[in-house]
């Protein structure tokens, strides 16, 4: 990789390790839907004006947009409303993997490699220290909203798995017109939920911090991060890619130690640990087989 990727790539994980930090920020003065709503306006306009629709049925939009945009984002933005640390949340929610993993053999019907079963174990019971030695620092509540939030991204890699084989269609269309979906959605959620008065207080009141936050989470975690990631995926392999957002979690953690003051406890220092590896056995396993399947031969 290029030095100038390299850095590329960098910015990428800082952005997305931030990204954490300030949605802790911005849940401050904003309520967690309002802010997924406010979040995706930012997204959405005027880059929709600017792009064309995917080519694709509306049914896919909708299906990829309600997993990635809106069940992700519902549940990680309620689940650090309630109790679950910024730095915790960057590590729990890749878990993501272990969804992705058991949603495509259900639904695309594919096997599970042998380090796959290395891979899962390690980082389930590096999960379960985590929840289990928070003492205090950590709620089952934001724990499991987390979990839920990693889940619909499983989802979603799944879906976006099935749209790229059929259809061809650009990442910012994606992006703007994936946006779209959850926007009424959330509106509608922190209606109901939140209530009218805690939206209009809300928006009548945000703060410059509010502001940012939310400008943060739109265009730099999104826009920037996904576009600058996107045109990595382009010029390399994924397999040399992809093992870099193992560093997200890692730029989340130190970011909240030291603009939050989180300080997870040493038994979740080890789970997260285990969760790593486990994702780094995930990752990596399959170019070590296949590395030794071409050394047979």
């Amino acid at each position: 990789m290029q030095t100038k990727d390299k850095c590329l790539a960098a910015l990428v994980i800082l952005c997305w390790g931030l990204n954490f930090v300030a949605i802790k920020w911005g849940l401050e003065g904003i309520p967690p839907l309002l802010l997924g709503a406010l979040r995706f306006v930012g997204v959405v306009f005027p880059a929709i004006l600017l792009v064309p629709r995917p080519a694709m049925p509306w049914r896919w939009l909708l299906a990829y947009g309600g997993a990635i945009s809106l069940g992700q984002f519902a549940f990680l933005f309620c689940a650090m409303k309630f109790g679950m640390p910024a730095g915790m949340a960057s590590l729990v929610l890749q878990s993501q993997v272990v969804f992705t993993l058991l949603f495509a053999m259900i639904w695309l019907g594919e096997r599970w490699q042998p380090h796959h079963w290395v891979a899962l174990p390690l980082a389930g019971a590096g999960l379960y220290l985590i929840a289990t030695h928070g003492e205090g620092n950590l709620t089952l509540l934001g724990f499991v909203l987390t979990l839920c939030a990693a889940a619909c991204w499983g989802l979603g890699n799944v879906i976006n798995r099935q749209i790229g084989l059929r259809y061809q269609t650009s990442l910012p269309s994606l992006i703007a017109w994936g946006g779209l979906v959850p926007i009424l959605p959330f509106f509608a959620l922190s209606w109901l939920f939140e209530g009218p008065d805690v939206i209009a207080s809300s928006l009548l009141h945000i703060s410059w911090q509010g502001l940012l936050c939310v400008l943060y989470l739109s265009l730099v975690a999104t826009w920037l991060g996904y576009g600058l990631w996107g045109r990595l995926l382009m010029r390399y392999p994924v397999a040399q890619v992809a093992p870099l957002s193992l560093l997200v979690p890692c730029v989340g953690m130190v970011a909240a130690a030291l603009l939050l003051d989180e300080h997870p406890t040493t038994l979740q220092w080890l789970g997260s640990a285990l969760v790593l590896l486990g994702f780094v056995v995930h990752l990596l396993g399959g170019k070590v087989r296949l590395f030794k399947a071409q050394a047979e031969h």
